[in-house]
C-alpha cells in the first residue's frame, strides 16, 4: 500500500527554522508544509503591499528559502507554504531569484492566486459580518483587505502539474497538508470521509512544535524533555488515510496521546463539525494509540460535505492604540502605582478613549486571581486605550512619562507605544464567486 511522509516546518510566521531543516535532512519526507499566516498578519501584509508592490509576503521568506531550497532539491522534498501572504506572485519571484543565486536548477515553482477578494467585498456591502451581525457597509470606508480561506484544490492542481514548491496566500491551514494526500492517493474531492481523515492530519501538523509538547509543557504536571530543542512533527499516512505521527529521534519534546489530544482540540469549536473549505471534518470518534516512543497512531476521523461558502477575513483600520508603562518598586509600591493610575485617569478624561485599560503588571495583568498586596515587591503600571487619531493615542504615553516629576515617588522605566489598530472580521462569500489561478516559474 502506498505511503507518504509529510512534515511540518512552521507553526506560525515567526517560527524557528532549525527543526524544519532537521526534519528535511533526517525525516525521509516527501512533503513539508510551512504554516505561516494568521488572520491579522495578512491584513498587515496587504498594507505593506500597498506601500511596496514587490513586498507583502512573509518577511522571513528569503531567510527560510536560503536554507530550505538546497535541502528540498537534494532530498526531493516538495515544499508547500502560505508564506505568499498578500503577494504570492512576488514571493514566487523571490524564491526563483534565491534559487538562481544558489545555482539550484530544475525546480518548478507555483503560486496559487485567487484568495484576494477585496474588490468583490467592496462591491457587496450588504454582506453580514459574522461577529457583529451588522452589514459590511458599517466599516466599508475603512476596509484594507479581504482574503478568502481557499481549500486544497489549487495546491492539488499545482502538484498535478509537477510543482516542487507551492506558495499560496490565504488557504485553510489543514489544506497545506491535505493537498499532498489528495494528489498522491488520487482521492476524489467528494470523498469526504477521506478528506476528513486528511484534515485531521493537517490539523495535527499545522502548529508544528505544539503537538511535540510546545505549549503543552506545564512543569511537574506535564513534563516535556529538552523543550529547548523541540523537534517538529511528521506523519506517515497510507492511501486509506490512516497512519502515525512522530518526530526525528534525538530531538527534544514528546509526542504521546495527551499532546495529540490537546492539539486535536486546539481552535476547534465543535470536534464533530470542524468547518473547512474542503469538508466538515468530524473528529469526535478519533482514537490515538501510542505504538512506540514518540510515535502515535491515529484513526477514526471522518468528514461530511462542506458548506457552499468561503469564510473571508476582512481587515480594516480601527483607530489607534496608545500605551504607556512605568514601574514602582519597594514599600507601598502597589499603592503608589494605584495613585499614579488615578492621576492618569483624571488627566485623560478630556479625551474620548475607547477600551481604556489599566493593569498592574505583577498583580492583575494576566491572571484574574487576587493576591495579597504586601507580597508584591514591585509593580509596573500599564495604561492603554484606543482612539480615532494617532495624536490622541500618543497622549497616553506622554501622561505616563510625566509621572517622573509629577507623580508618586520612585517611578522609573517609563515607555510609550503608539500603533495603528488593524482589526479583522469575517463574512461568507459563495464559492461560485471565487476562482483560483495557478502561475508557474522555473529555477
Amino acid at each position: 500500500m502506498k505511503k507518504i511522509r509529510i512534515g511540518s516546518g512552521a507553526g506560525y510566521g515567526g517560527d524557528r527554522l532549525e527543526p524544519a531543516l532537521t526534519l528535511m535532512e533526517q525525516g525521509k519526507l516527501d512533503y513539508i508544509g510551512f504554516e505561516c499566516l494568521a488572520e491579522r498578519t495578512i491584513a498587515l501584509a496587504q498594507k505593506e503591499k500597498k506601500n511596496h508592490s514587490e513586498k507583502g509576503y512573509n518577511p522571513l521568506l528569503e531567510y527560510r528559502m536560503e536554507k530550505v531550497l538546497p535541502l528540498a532539491h537534494k532530498y526531493k522534498v516538495k515544499v508547500i507554504t502560505n508564506m505568499g501572504a498578500a503577494n504570492p506572485e512576488a514571493a514566487l519571484e523571490a524564491i526563483c531569484s534565491i534559487a538562481d543565486r544558489l545555482n539550484i536548477k530544475g525546480m518548478k515553482v507555483a503560486a496559487v492566486l485567487g484568495d484576494d477578494v477585496l474588490d468583490y467585498v467592496k462591491n457587496h456591502r450588504s454582506l453580514k459580518i459574522i461577529e457583529t451581525g451588522k452589514a459590511l457597509s458599517t466599516i466599508e470606508d475603512r476596509i484594507i483587505s479581504a482574503n478568502a480561506y481557499l481549500g486544497a484544490d489549487g495546491i492539488v492542481q499545482a502538484l498535478q502539474n509537477d510543482a516542487d514548491i507551492v506558495i499560496t496566500g490565504r488557504v485553510s491551514d489543514p489544506a497545506l497538508f491535505l493537498a499532498p494526500m489528495i494528489h498522491e492517493f488520487n482521492w476524489e474531492m467528494d470523498d469526504f470521509d477521506k478528506l476528513g481523515k486528511g484534515t485531521l492530519i493537517g490539523h495535527l501538523l499545522e502548529c508544528a512544535g505544539q503537538v511535540c509538547g510546545g505549549y503543552f509543557a506545564d512543569l511537574r504536571r506535564k513534563v516535556v524533555p529538552d523543550l529547548w530543542d523541540i523537534g517538529f512533527p511528521f506523519i506517515e499516512v497510507d492511501e486509506t488515510g490512516e497512519g502515525f505521527i512522530s518526530k526525528v529521534k534525538e530531538t527534544g519534546g514528546i509526542i504521546n496521546t495527551a499532546t495529540c489530544t490537546e492539539q486535536l482540540l486546539y481552535e476547534i469549536h465543535d470536534p464533530s463539525s470542524y468547518l473547512t473549505p474542503d469538508c466538515i471534518a468530524d473528529f469526535s470518534n478519533v482514537k490515538f494509540e501510542a505504538i512506540a516512543k514518540d510515535k502515535v497512531k491515529f484513526n477514526k476521523a471522518s468528514g461530511k460535505p462542506p458548506t457552499d461558502t468561503y469564510k473571508v477575513s476582512v481587515g480594516y483600520h480601527n483607530g489607534y492604540y496608545g500605551e504607556g508603562q512605568i514601574s514602582y518598586g519597594g514599600m507601598d509600591c502597589l499603592e503608589r502605582a494605584e495613585l499614579a493610575s488615578e492621576i492618569v485617569k483624571k488627566r485623560l478624561k478630556i479625551f474620548d478613549f475607547q477600551d481604556l485599560s489599566i493593569d498592574f503588571i505583577g498583580m492583575n495583568s494576566i491572571s484574574p486571581l487576587e493576591i495579597e498586596a504586601f507580597n508584591v515587591p514591585e509593580v509596573r503600571l500599564r495604561v492603554s486605550g484606543r482612539t480615532e487619531t494617532r495624536e490622541q493615542a500618543q497622549q497616553i504615553g506622554r501622561e505616563l512619562e510625566t509621572l517622573y516629576t509629577n507623580g508618586p515617588a520612585g517611578g522609573g522605566g517609563a515607555t510609550q507605544t503608539t500603533d495603528e489598530v488593524i482589526s479583522v472580521v469575517s463574512v461568507l462569500v459563495p464559492k461560485t464567486e471565487i476562482k483560483t489561478k495557478i502561475i508557474y516559474s522555473y529555477t
